[in-house]
This record gives C-alpha cells, structure tokens and sequence, in this order.
C-alpha cells in the first residue's frame, strides 16, 4: 500500500503518518523506486497508534506500549502501569478543569452584564499577579 492508501485505511493523516515514520514508530518497507511500501502489519501498527493517542497517550507512551504488544514476553503489570500512570494523569487534569471550571462559573455569575464597567470578571484576572500595578491597556504618553 502507498501513504495514501494506508492513510484513508487507518484514519490517519499521512502528514502524522511520515512523523511517525521520521521517530521510528513505524518502518515502511521502500520500493524500487524509493517509495513507501506499507505492509498490513504497518497497517496494524498505524491502527493501534491512532487509538492510543486517540485516549491521550504521549508519543513514549506509545512507543512503549507498541514495543511491549510486539514483545511476546510482555508482562501484563508493565501495560498496567502505564495505563494507571495516564489515568492518574487524566484524572489530574479532570480536576484542573473541574476547578477552573468552578472559578469561572462563579466569576460569570458574579458579572452583572450590563452596561456599567464594573466587572469582576476583570477585577480578578488583574488580581492574578499581587504587587503588580494594573494597567489598561494604553500606553502612557
């Protein structure tokens, strides 16, 4: 198969697919004439990258799991850790929304929305910083 086929058949560009062979996760054979000559294994290989970053897994990540599904001696406990180490990431970064989320929510509700200038949306965000004399955005002449 060429890039575009293996691309339209495993859903990946094949701009992500020419990065993943330029990092070594994937290693088309070359035809005569220099082209890529993917192989159903590459096929299976692109698939099982894209559904592992689809759930968020870094590029080491996937290097890593793609090594231990291609090892037959692979322990289980090793694909577990490092699924359990990106859940406890996913479920960090679920937090940091979740209080962001609240803060914001709160900020808005606080904010009239009316024509007057006071907003505390705004009184916040110049906040963020203490010590730091607020400015309004125009140059002093």
């Amino acid at each position: 198969m060429n890039i575009g086929e293996v691309a339209e058949r495993s859903g990946i560009p094949p701009k992500t697919i020419r990065y993943y062979e330029d990092i070594g996760l994937v290693r088309p054979q070359r035809s005569g004439n220099g082209y890529r000559a993917f192989r159903e294994i590459d096929l299976h290989k692109l698939a099982f990258l894209g559904r592992a970053r689809a759930l968020g897994f870094s590029i080491e990540d996937c290097r890593n799991l793609l090594s231990l599904y291609e090892d037959e001696t692979r322990e289980s406990a090793q694909v577990k850790t490092i699924a359990e180490e990106h859940l406890g990431a996913i479920d960090d970064k679920i937090a940091q929304l979740q209080e962001m989320r609240e803060t914001l929510s709160h900020l808005v509700e606080a904010c009239r929305g009316d024509h007057r200038p006071d907003c505390p949306i705004l009184k916040d965000l110049s906040g963020a910083l203490a010590g730091c004399k607020p400015t309004t955005g125009r140059s002093a002449d």
